[in-house]
């Protein structure tokens, strides 16, 4: 059991967030979007949100300041926020504007948003549960662009909602965080989005 229950927190790992978004996005808009225009936007995004992710955790866990991939304490967790808060930052203003799509731009603001209202309560000593944060993120995007494109992914959307509620289960299973801040971090998710689609729904 607890071997599934590791195995959902890889594959659900907040990590992918923002690849699986602009990969969701890319699936489902109606909208004509050329081969070198996604790739102009995946290619960039890729390698800022998980090649480089990667890279820096291994640099800090060389000099001995994370121990761990899930980074329980703390201290740890304000190193990957500071890195994604600047990386998403980056794609906002260097990689989408050249390939401006609005309901990309604002998925990233969300995440934004999300990650930086997760570095206070961080340095108010409060551990929200950044994998919630990442899955509450995606599902209300996912409802969005159904509501926004007007097409049935029901289906998706059913699946996404019993990964959601995996991947709660398997970080209350390995004592990664407890029911607060696991609440907490699926609010941080889904509020942080609802605040951007104002502008493109």
């Amino acid at each position: 059991m607890k071997n599934f229950q590791e195995a959902i927190s890889y594959i659900f790992h907040p990590l992918f967030t923002p690849i699986i978004g602009t990969l969701t996005y890319f699936l489902l808009t109606p909208k004509y979007n050329p081969i070198q225009l996604q790739s102009s936007s995946i290619l960039p995004i890729f390698i800022l949100t998980i090649v480089i992710p990667i890279i820096s955790y291994l640099i800090l866990k060389s000099i001995g300041m994370v121990n761990s991939i899930f980074m329980p304490s703390l201290q740890e967790r304000k190193y990957p926020l500071y890195i994604n808060i600047t990386l998403l930052l980056i794609i906002v203003y260097k990689v989408i504007p050249y390939n401006y799509t609005s309901e990309l731009y604002y998925f990233f603001i969300g995440l934004i948003i999300a990650y930086f209202s997760s570095l206070i309560l961080l340095l108010l000593k409060f551990k929200s549960s950044i994998h919630l944060i990442c899955m509450g993120s995606l599902l209300m995007y996912l409802i969005s662009l159904s509501i926004h494109f007007e097409i049935n992914i029901i289906i998706a959307l059913s699946i996404f909602t019993i990964a959601t509620g995996l991947v709660a289960s398997s970080r209350l299973y390995l004592k990664a965080h407890n029911k607060v801040e696991i609440i907490i971090g699926l609010f941080i998710g889904i509020f942080s989005q609802l605040l951007t689609i104002k502008f493109w729904l």
